[in-house]
């Protein structure tokens, strides 16, 4: 008779901000949010880095209160372009357009 091991596997949630240390981080993960193509994943994107620089921080540097900028930042948040432009000015970038290859 065969006898078999079962081993139990546990499963903890992936959390990004562990992995937001520096200004290059920022930028392959902004990059990489881009080239989804999707606005819901970047605004995650956007709160995951927020959160790794100190939410309230960031907040306060934008003239929001903290919970505006967790709903601005939320996948289904709608912030104003000028609230990202800001952050993006915040966190030492700058967006560069290119055109699309054919």
């Amino acid at each position: 008779m065969e006898s078999t091991i079962q081993e139990k596997i546990t499963f903890s949630d992936w959390n990004p901000v562990k992995y937001i240390n520096t200004k290059d981080d920022v930028i392959a993960l902004l990059e990489a949010a881009l080239e989804e193509n999707d606005p819901d994943f970047l605004l995650s994107v956007f709160g995951d880095i927020a959160r790794s620089k100190g939410m309230s921080k960031i907040a306060n540097e934008l003239n929001l209160d903290r919970k505006g900028l967790y709903r601005a930042l939320a996948p289904d948040g709608n912030p104003s372009f000028k609230t990202v432009f800001k952050l993006i000015d915040l966190l030492g970038m700058k967006i560069r357009l290119e055109q699309k290859s054919a």
